[in-house]
């Protein structure tokens, strides 16, 4: 849940977009997830748990989530028009823009991606979800340092309920920005809160890896791809793993699930390559 388009190698064409899946509760106010788009992006975390539609009305709300189904459905120009919609009857929806932010990301349209992700967390700037999407922006903009205090105001935000992704988001954001000691450090952190957690996982085998620590970047792997589907690169990583501890069998059976798990990409894997 990781955006850019904002990418884990931080720049416009490496971070991905994960978005918590949609609940919808009507109490007092209402509470809306935004899901992930695309599910071939990875990496940042761009969580959207609980956003609050508050000072509003049912016809906002109703606006936005009828966006939420657009946007679930690859209708970016249905999900705009009722996001557009919501906002002319709420200038201060920061759900809204939220909305209209995933729509430009869906498009590849960084820069207005960010316009929104900023005024959403203008609009509510103690919000987690807020915090942790635009910090998530800027780091992917190469501002990592304005990104690196939202992300931990995100993970202390009252309510946030993964403050476990926002620190991943800061690990990886810290490691992108050169900065190797501090994102182990915000990375060993997002596990203490979730020790399941996808991204601080991947990133912590990449680290150990690239360290020169194969045992320990094995552990982090083998948690990685019991914690969750596995992507690509993690197999990758798996796979170069083995191969740099010398078992080739094993670097080959996570090969073969490479080539039956992702048949339509290129087939690029060769054991360490050039990871080291």
């Amino acid at each position: 849940m990781p955006h850019e388009r904002p990418r884990q190698a931080i720049g416009p064409a490496r971070t991905g977009v994960v978005l918590v899946a949609v609940a919808l509760m009507l109490a007092g106010c209402s509470r809306l997830d935004f899901v992930k788009p695309d599910p071939r992006r990875r990496d940042f975390e761009r969580t959207a748990p609980e956003i609050e539609l508050r000072r509003q009305g049912p016809d906002a709300t109703a606006l936005v989530q009828r966006g939420q189904q657009s946007l679930l459905g690859g209708d970016l120009e249905a999900a705009e028009d009722s996001a557009r919609k919501a906002v002319r009857i709420d200038s201060r929806s920061a759900a809204a823009h939220t909305l209209l932010a995933l729509v430009a990301d869906g498009r590849n349209q960084g820069a207005k991606a960010g316009e929104h992700y900023r005024q959403a967390f203008e609009l509510a700037p103690n919000n987690g979800v807020m915090l942790n999407n635009y910090a998530a922006w800027l780091c992917g903009a190469g501002r990592a340092g304005d990104a690196m205090p939202l992300f931990e105001r995100a993970a202390m935000a009252p309510g946030y309920a993964t403050p476990g992704a926002a620190l991943a988001n800061a690990g990886l954001c810290a490691g992108q920005a050169g900065m190797a000691d501090r994102s182990e450090a915000m990375l060993r952190r997002a596990l203490e809160l979730d020790p399941a957690n996808v991204a601080a996982l991947g990133a912590m085998a990449e680290q150990e890896f690239l360290a020169g620590r194969a045992f320990e970047a094995r552990a982090f792997s083998e948690r990685r791809l019991a914690a969750g589907p596995a992507d690509r690169r993690a197999l990758e990583l798996a796979s170069q793993i083995e191969e740099k501890l010398g078992d080739k069998a094993a670097a080959a059976k996570y090969v073969q699930r490479i080539r039956v798990e992702f048949p339509a990409l290129p087939d690029s894997v060769s054991g360490d390559g050039n990871r080291r």
